[in-house]
């Protein structure tokens, strides 16, 4: 790989980063600070930046509700977690997911990638155990997130290489029924775990600017 080359993925991998954890940050002071503690809550396709393509219905339904139900969980995770302990579970669903690839479809990773593997397991259960914070509700969510997050990414997968559909255009599919779920869903979870109702919630300006 040139330097050019190099240089131009080291960027893109640092903005990732960044704009991951500003988000994750943002987020929790919504949760945190502000009081907002509620987990669940065509531009692009206008400018052509990509081409809309039927899938199978059955496919892209319940990819949706997976992925609907994943996003609720980890954001879920966020509320009653540190942030450090949510970027752990963010980190965890690697090896998760490695897992469930070798156990369900026999894949076969190399040397290198089992021993980067290690290392990982191994900081995310030093960071588990010396995390103050922890508790049985958030740590069960954060399972919960793990496991749907990794069904989720393993279907994506799967859908992209049988359709042969960008990521972009599986979510633009996918939309309405991650949305929908997580507008049924959302409010009954959230008034089941935090006793107060989302639709109740006083908004204000700062609240909205960080939601958006």
């Amino acid at each position: 790989m040139d330097d050019g080359r190099m240089a131009g993925t080291v960027a893109a991998l640092g903005l990732s980063v960044v704009s991951s954890v500003s988000i994750v940050i943002c987020n929790k002071a919504l949760m945190s600070t502000l009081g907002f503690v509620f987990g669940y809550q065509k531009d692009i396709l206008q400018m052509k930046l990509f081409k809309n393509k039927d899938l199978d219905s059955k496919a892209t339904i319940g990819f949706g509700i997976l992925n609907g139900i994943s996003i609720g969980l980890l954001n879920l995770s966020l509320g009653f977690n540190s942030v450090g302990f949510y970027q752990v579970t963010k980190l965890a669903i690697i090896p998760c997911t490695i897992c469930l690839e070798t156990i369900f479809f026999r894949k076969t990773f190399s040397r290198s990638i089992q021993m980067a593997l290690a290392i990982l397991l191994f900081g995310v259960g030093v960071a588990t155990v010396t995390d103050l914070q922890l508790n049985r509700l958030g740590s069960m969510l954060s399972l919960f997130a793990v496991v749907t997050t990794c069904i989720s990414q393993i279907m994506t997968n799967f859908i992209q290489k049988k359709f042969k559909v960008s990521s972009t255009q599986l979510l633009y599919q996918s939309c309405p029924y991650q949305a929908l779920t997580l507008f049924i869903s959302g409010p009954f979870l959230d008034s089941s775990l935090t006793n107060q109702n989302v639709f109740a919630f006083k908004y204000t300006s700062h609240i909205l600017v960080s939601i958006s």
